[in-house]
């Protein structure tokens, strides 16, 4: 065998063994998820858009496009998607419940002959009766493809233990708790929108806006939204809730005034319950309706 076949085998070797190795790394729990979501990734690069979608959606799920609708109705009308589109999760979390989870990361997509566009997804999971992850909503906003590229993170549940109701009527409760606290900051935003984010935001959130890139940090976000000189009000309608209580979404919409004019958009908050008992924003993400 040549010397330059032998290298390439060894190279390749390596780097299958380098692949291994990350993959062996992940987290049980959480590592399942991200495998799901890079799953549906790769069946998108190798196979089609649409056939990628398909897989891990169901009759629940619901797709921003940018309205909300319900995913299987418009994938069965063979919507006009891109021919090419690819994603990597750059952020990941799963409850405790193991029922519930998000990711989101970087994404591309192009229609053959035209300009590579890029953009930030942003899905919450949640498991079906076969233990399947399936999406539950899924967004996306566009962007220029620009800034520096964030590594993995990912939040991987603990075994502590957590209340496990069985009344419908006290897992409601429970989502209007939440709803409560966007309502809440919806509130303040109309008062004081540096206030309110102040209050809201979690340090450590991940802020998505159109044709920015990902922007990391509560400092970063208000540093952003000042400089930009943006006011946002909010109006929350939608609501979810990990069975274990820790995370939960909510969705709405929202108007946006910067200093040219006001757009309306819709956003999706994922929000966590923090050791103080108090619900932070983990990533908000701002979209034109």
């Amino acid at each position: 065998m040549k010397l330059s076949k032998v290298y390439s085998l060894v190279v390749l070797s390596a780097l299958v063994v380098s692949a291994s190795s990350v993959q062996a790394q992940l987290p049980d729990k959480v590592g399942g998820l991200i495998r799901a979501d890079r799953t549906a990734a790769n069946i998108s690069k190798t196979t089609s858009p649409h056939e990628a979608l398909m897989s891990v959606v169901d009759k629940e799920s619901t797709l921003y496009v940018p309205s909300p609708v319900n995913a299987v109705n418009y994938l069965n009308n063979r919507p006009n998607l891109p021919d090419v589109l690819t994603w990597q999760p750059n952020f990941a979390l799963v409850s405790k419940s193991l029922d519930w989870g998000v990711t989101s990361g970087p994404m591309e997509f192009q229609k053959i002959g035209v300009i590579k566009r890029y953009g930030q997804y942003l899905t919450v999971w949640r498991r079906d009766k076969k233990g399947n992850w399936k999406v539950h909503v899924r967004a996306e906003v566009e962007n220029f493809g620009k800034g520096p590229k964030s590594d993995l993170v990912f939040y991987e549940p603990d075994d502590s233990w957590y209340l496990k109701h069985r009344s419908k009527v006290r897992l409601q409760q429970r989502e209007e708790v939440v709803t409560q606290s966007d309502e809440l900051f919806s509130t303040i935003l109309k008062a004081n929108n540096e206030a309110a984010f102040n209050e809201f935001l979690s340090d450590d959130v991940r802020y998505y806006y159109p044709w920015e890139p990902e922007i990391e940090g509560k400092k970063n976000v208000l540093a952003f939204l000042k400089k930009k000189r943006i006011e946002i009000t909010t109006d929350p309608s939608g609501v979810g809730r990990a069975y274990s209580g820790e995370y939960a979404y909510t969705s709405g919409t929202a108007n946006v005034r910067s200093k040219e004019k006001v757009v309306k958009f819709n956003y999706i908050r994922i929000w966590q319950l923090k050791d103080d008992y108090q619900w932070r924003v983990l990533i908000e993400m701002m979209f034109e309706r």
